[in-house]
């Protein structure tokens, strides 16, 4: 899986390029859209987007939004699964997001990369984790 800006020169690497953005980039005519498919279902709500950017006062820490964020996508599940499926059958995805989104470390792209990772890591076998005291 990858992360990038929606602008960002696509690489043959990049696999099914997903558009995970609220809102849709303007300027950009559906002929020559860079991406393979868009799913707002995995953008932020509208409220929590201007909370983040401070529309509806001030800007809320990040640590904040990617809480209220993770609770939001627990309706998003579905999508999460079914992308997580395709990580699973070795496809490669790249999330993209704004263009105005330049730190990936304080962008919701990156926690839906976590997210869809979560779902396609392997489920633990039984007794996998577990400490056991020597008698």
């Amino acid at each position: 899986m990858r992360t990038k800006r929606w602008n960002d020169p696509a690489s043959p690497d990049d696999g099914f390029r997903l558009l995970i953005c609220r809102y849709r980039p303007r300027g950009v005519p559906s002929n020559a859209e860079p991406w393979d498919g868009w799913c707002v279902a995995l953008a932020p709500s509208r409220a929590l987007h201007a909370a983040a950017y401070g529309k509806s006062g001030p800007a809320i820490e990040f640590a904040e939004y990617e809480r209220r964020f993770r609770e939001e996508m627990q309706i998003s599940a579905a999508w999460i699964n079914d992308f997580a499926k395709m990580v699973q059958r070795g496809e490669t995805l790249t999330l993209l997001c704004s263009s105005a989104c330049v730190d990936e470390t304080r962008c919701h792209r990156t926690i839906v990369k976590a997210l869809i990772e979560e779902a396609a890591a392997p489920a633990p076998t039984p007794g996998q984790g577990v400490l056991r005291r020597r008698r």
